[in-house]
Formats: C-alpha cells, sequence, structure tokens
C-alpha cells in the first residue's frame, strides 16, 4: 500500500538521523539525476517551456511590478534586442494602434518603405472601394490627397484605360479609381510629389496600425531602432503602458521563451524581489503557489536546474512516465524503476520521511525541496502502477484519510483523443515535443496484461503511451470518484487520480514548510 504522509509526523531528534537521511536523499537524488537526463536528452527548451508555464500563472505580481521586471531585462546592455522584437511582435498584435500613432507621427519616413517594393505598394494603396463602401488603407489617403491637392498631383494619376479621368468625373463616380494602375501611379508620388508622404491624409491611414501587417519584420526593427539608437521616448512610454496593461501571464507566455538561459535567470532573479506569496492568493493547491513561496524564502543560490527539475516532477509527472514509456529509452526505464523501488523501501513509514521534513523547517533551500518533489513524484509512478481497481482506490483512500465519494464511471472516446475529463492542465498548455535521435532498429511495441502479483511494472500503466504513433491508449471507462483534498468535493477519474494525488501531497507538504518557515 502506498503512504501519502498526510498527516504531519513529529520530528523526534535520534543519534542516526544524519546517516538515514544521507541515504534518502541520495536515493532521491540519484533518481532526480535519471529523470533530469531523460527530459532534457532533446534539449532543455521542453523543461523551461513547463517552467514558464507555471512562472505565468504567478498572480501576486502587480501591473507596474511587472513593468519593472521587464523593463529591467529591456535597457542593461548587451542590448536585448531578441526580447525587444518579441515585444514590438506582441504589441503589434495585441495593440496596433499604440505603434500606429507613433508611426502616424513620422508617416515622412515611409516613403522609403515603399520606394522599389511593388507589393507592399499594391498590398496598401490598392483598396478602392466598388461604390458600396469607403476606400481603405493607402487607397482611402490616396484618393483623398489627390481630390484636396489636385492642382498638384492629379497628372501623376497613371490610369489602365485609354484616356484619363477627370477630377469632376471621379468625384461622380468613386468607382472609376479601380481603373487607377496603382504601381505606376505611386511611383510618381515617390519621385514627385514629396508632401502626400507628411500629408494628414497619409498619416491620418496609419493610426490603427493596420500598416503594420504589410510587412511586420520591417517594422519591427524600425521600432527597435527607434527604442535603443533614438531612445525615443514615445516609444518607451508606449512599452511602459504596455507592459501594465496586459496580464503577467500573456508577457510570460509570449516573452520568455525568447530569452536565453543567463537572462532567464535575471529574470527570476528579480521577479523574487517582488514576490509577496500571502492573502489572498495563499493556495497550495495552486502550483504557481508553491513555486512564489520556495522563490521568495529560499535562500540558496538559485540553480536554474533545480528549479526545472522541481517544477517537472511536480507539475508534469505525466508527461514523465510518459517519456519513460519511450521504447528507446529501456535503460533509463529500468534505472528509474529499481531507484523507485528503492526510495519507497527506505520510506516506508513516516520516521523516515520526517527526516526530510526536518531538514527543510531547518533550511531554506531549493535543493531540499526538490526532495520533496521527488517523493511526490514516486507517489505519482506508483499510484499510475499499483491502483488498478476500484477496490485498491478505496484501499488507498481509507488508508491514508482521504475522504471520498464513488461517483460512476466516465467515458472515453476512441484512441486518438482525450475526453476532457481525462485531460490534465500540464497536458494542455504544453504542446512541443521531445526528440531524440533512434537508438537502433525499433521494436514491436508489447502491451503487458497486468498481474495483480506484479507489485511494481512500467509497462502496466493503466495510460499507456505508444510512442510509435504518439497515440495513447485508453481504457473505455473508469471509475470515478468525489474527493474532498481541497475543502470541498471535486471528482476525478482513475487516469487522473494519480496526479491529482501527488500533486495533493506536495501541496499539502509544502504548506507544512512554509509554515515553519514563518
Amino acid at each position: 500500500m502506498v503512504l501519502l504522509f498526510l498527516s504531519e509526523p513529529v520530528v523526534v531528534e535520534q543519534g542516526n538521523d544524519d546517516d538515514c537521511f544521507a541515504l534518502i536523499a541520495s536515493l532521491l537524488n540519484n533518481l532526480g539525476a535519471n529523470i533530469w537526463s531523460l527530459i532534457t536528452s532533446g534539449g532543455r527548451a521542453e523543461a523551461r517551456l513547463w517552467l514558464c508555464n507555471a512562472i505565468s500563472s504567478i498572480r501576486s505580481i502587480t501591473p507596474r511590478q511587472q513593468r519593472d521586471i521587464f523593463v529591467s531585462l529591456l535597457k542593461p546592455k548587451p542590448l536585448k534586442t531578441a526580447l525587444a522584437a518579441q515585444l514590438m511582435q506582441m504589441i503589434f498584435e495585441k495593440r496596433p494602434s499604440k505603434a500606429g500613432i507613433i508611426l502616424a507621427k513620422r508617416s515622412h519616413m515611409l516613403e522609403d518603405f515603399f520606394k522599389g517594393k511593388p507589393r507592399r505598394i499594391l498590398e496598401w494603396f490598392s483598396s478602392f472601394s466598388t461604390g458600396d463602401s469607403d476606400h481603405r488603407k493607402g487607397a482611402k489617403a490616396l484618393s483623398q490627397f489627390a481630390f484636396v491637392n489636385r492642382d498638384i498631383c492629379w497628372e501623376e494619376l497613371e490610369w489602365k484605360g485609354k484616356h484619363d479621368q477627370s477630377p469632376a468625373m471621379v468625384a461622380t463616380k468613386p468607382h472609376y479609381f479601380l481603373d487607377l494602375d496603382v504601381l505606376r501611379t505611386m511611383e510618381n508620388f515617390i519621385e514627385n510629389v514629396p508632401e502626400f508622404w507628411s500629408s494628414n491624409e497619409f498619416s491620418e491611414t496609419l493610426m490603427d496600425g493596420e500598416i503594420l501587417s504589410v510587412d511586420t519584420k520591417f517594422f519591427v526593427d524600425f521600432f527597435v531602432e527607434l527604442m535603443y539608437k533614438e531612445h525615443s521616448r514615445e516609444v518607451w512610454e508606449m512599452i511602459n503602458e504596455f507592459l501594465m496593461d496586459v496580464s503577467f501571464s500573456s508577457l510570460c507566455q509570449y516573452l520568455l521563451i525568447t530569452l536565453e538561459e543567463r537572462d532567464f535567470c535575471v529574470f527570476i532573479e528579480v521577479m523574487r524581489k517582488f514576490l509577496n506569496p500571502s492573502s489572498p492568493y495563499m493556495d497550495f493547491c495552486n502550483s504557481s503557489y508553491w513555486l512564489e513561496v520556495i522563490l521568495s524564502k529560499c535562500s540558496d543560490n538559485t540553480s536554474i536546474d533545480q528549479l526545472l527539475l522541481l517544477n517537472a516532477v511536480v507539475n508534469q509527472g505525466r508527461q514523465i512516465l510518459r517519456l519513460i514509456h519511450d521504447e528507446e529509452v529501456e535503460e533509463e526505464r529500468r534505472k528509474i524503476k529499481e531507484l523507485v523501488l528503492k526510495v519507497s523501501s527506505t520510506l516506508s513509514c513516516e520516521k523516515s520521511f520526517a527526516l526530510i521534513l526536518k531538514e527543510c523547517y531547518r533550511r531554506k533551500a531549493i535543493k531540499l525541496i526538490n526532495l520533496l518533489g521527488l517523493l511526490s513524484w514516486v507517489i505519482h509512478c506508483r499510484l499510475s502502477e499499483e491502483c488498478q481497481t476500484p477496490e485498491s482506490w478505496e484501499a488507498l483512500f481509507n488508508k491514508n484519510g482521504i475522504t471520498y465519494r464513488k461517483t460512476g464511471k466516465f467515458s472515453f472516446l476512441d484512441h486518438n483523443k482525450f475526453s476532457e475529463e481525462s485531460r490534465s492542465d500540464s497536458d494542455d498548455k504544453t504542446s512541443t515535443r521531445f526528440r531524440r535521435k533512434k537508438r537502433g532498429k525499433r521494436k514491436r511495441k508489447r502491451r503487458r496484461k497486468f498481474d495483480h502479483d506484479d507489485t511494481f511494472d512500467f509497462d502496466n500503466e493503466l495510460l499507456d503511451f505508444d510512442a510509435s504513433n504518439n497515440q495513447l491508449h485508453l481504457q473505455s471507462s473508469a471509475q470515478s470518484w468525489s474527493l474532498c483534498t481541497d475543502g470541498h468535493y471535486n471528482s476525478w477519474s482513475s487516469i487522473d487520480l494519480p496526479e491529482h494525488i501527488s500533486k495533493y501531497c506536495f501541496s499539502t507538504w509544502m504548506k507544512w514548510v512554509s509554515d515553519k518557515w514563518e
């Protein structure tokens, strides 16, 4: 039976505590090293993305603080042009008019943008109406300017027909502008009508920011240059306003992926100064809250590797199990299986678990919290293997004092899809896949039947991952229970229970640790 350690043990000092703790820590750290090797075998990008997703859920950062955090990354040298470019891309997508207003004040600079660029000219200046609506984009500016200034520019208009159109005729029949040779006309304007590019007619069509989509890369580079070379006050004011206006979650999900690892570490160090994990956000069941507690209270120099590993084993336990089921990692699977068995054997009583808690109480160190995270993953792993029947789940609940009610069965979709009930939040947030080099010819996938006498077998998981075609084979239905693990009842299927219970264990332990750190 799996012990969940949901009752805070009494920590009693004994003579051989140090030796016992050293043994437990060694086993868990060895397990962590093997998991780390597995999840980074294809690179660190996936683990970074997982941590970015967790950070994006932090709720105690205020708008002013999030502005200060990201501005502190943008301003120091060497200049963060990649981050600035990604921020501009985000502004263009979410608040294009903010950039459009600045661009409209510099409309004369766009003459060079169109010079010698037929595609840009045709995309921006060809939106003439058939008569049912107004002209759009640059076509609106061109038509208005041509009428107002017809004495100096009407002769520059080039027509496709046999004869030119007069202002009076076009005024009564605006759709005649459809016969305009836009490319030749704009080439004439570039050569002979410089007044157009600084006119009110042209600048007003830029204010909504729609022109940014004509060549986004050009305008991203344009605004980054205004930031760093011209030190434009208007651009920096736009950035400051935008960083306060958009949610912290959106900023993290959009911008953190561009940071080099050193800058990512700087971001974490700056952010942790602003963290305040207190009411009204006290919720250890929220994966971001315990992250806030750790970052704000742990005094040791935060190793990014330790943070990535901790977040992975706590928030992405199901993903790690899938990686272990890959046919190409048989050796890693064997090592992890052995270590899980050894950890389970060593932590077969509350006394052993109390030794880990005692060290966590004494020292605010992420490397110690990692031990709790790894232990929660061991629980996740064992529950996935050992609790295969309704009776085994109910025995687990009764043994560990979890209040529950049986609520029926979940029905699943075909083997190519998840049901909504069987999806975890962590699965939805991660879209990138691990890629590894093949280690020889792939073997045929063998699916074994569960042997109730077998205490631990990675190949007998209820959720079976077939790495050959990235499909999940789920049972046609699974029992569900309503558990009271967070103050009120929520329903969970047997597919999701290992992940939910392991996270609940970790959040419970972190609450005890946080109380002792106060």
